[in-house]
């Protein structure tokens, strides 16, 4: 299948480059020629205009930074652009609104299109294993899958055009004030005279057990291999946690939902970022405790 990828960042180009390795024809976009030259020895054509890209291409799939460039890009360049047949994947982390209307958009002009957000972070990306949570119709759906699943280990249908954000947005708000509650736990074990590898061993296998705790332990040397035992580089960085929470901030506000433990992990990656640690992979904040 002829595929145009749009946007080869940390997570897009190695979502990109296991499209090749699935045996797709994947025509490649990005503003940054250092991405562009990784993709090319991905295996992908590269091009310098997202129209370009778009031509002739069966699927589009994105992964873009923010709601407002996904709004830009689609709205600008891929609908009108694309092939009127081809099938429209958005991976990116957007607010549910911008997603429903870019996909309102594309189904007013006879496209078909997805947002299809992911979890797992830049280790999955490039192994193929992410998650993937999606929004659209049934139809939709099913064309999307086989595309998806060439970049992942499970591609799971939450429901219509914008479901696959406020599937990410809770799942991430949930990670978020998890890895706080581990990094606490652990800080305050060490106070308290535990071994650290003792307490991961007691409370892996006990009720304290989270995702946090067993796949991503924020102690170096602790747990499977983490950003944690690269001195909290790569992986997940900060600034993208605190955007996802802010996300989940602004989704609650809209609905008048009550997330007092979401609004303090935001809070608290607030200061975090803010000192320094945007780019710090988001388990590192058991430094600033």
């Amino acid at each position: 299948m002829k595929i145009a990828f749009i946007g080869l960042g940390n997570m897009g180009g190695g979502m990109a480059a296991n499209l090749v390795k699935a045996g797709h024809d994947v025509h490649a976009f990005d503003l940054s020629e250092e991405a562009l030259a990784r993709a090319a020895d991905n295996g992908c054509a590269t091009y310098t205009s997202v129209r370009d890209a778009v031509q002739g291409a069966e699927a589009v799939v994105s992964m873009l930074p923010n709601g407002k460039i996904v709004d830009s890009v689609y709205c600008a360049d891929v609908i009108g652009h694309a092939p009127a047949n081809a099938l429209l994947l958005d991976c990116s982390t957007i607010d549910v609104d911008t997603a429903r209307r870019v996909a309102d958009a594309a189904a007013a002009a006879g496209y078909a299109m997805v947002d299809a957000p992911v979890s797992g972070g830049i280790a999955a990306a490039n192994g193929g294993t992410l998650t993937f949570m999606v929004g659209g119709t049934g139809a939709a759906f099913a064309k999307a899958e086989p595309i998806l699943a060439a970049m992942g280990k499970a591609v799971i249908h939450a429901g219509a055009s914008g479901a696959g954000q406020a599937a990410k947005i809770c799942n991430n708000m949930i990670l978020g004030a998890t890895m706080i509650a581990t990094c606490e736990a652990f800080a305050l074990a060490e106070k308290l005279g535990l071994d650290l590898q003792t307490f991961y061993d007691i409370s892996s296998k006990a009720s304290g057990q989270s995702w946090s705790m067993t796949s991503y332990c924020p102690v170096p040397g602790v747990g499977p291999a983490s950003p944690a035992d690269n001195g909290y580089q790569g992986g997940f960085a900060a600034a993208l946690m605190l955007k996802d929470l802010k996300l989940a901030m602004e989704a609650a506000q809209s609905v008048g939902a009550k997330v007092p433990m979401g609004h303090r992990a935001e809070e608290l990656y607030e200061v975090f970022a803010a000192e320094g640690n945007s780019a710090t992979d988001f388990s590192g904040i058991i430094k600033s405790l």
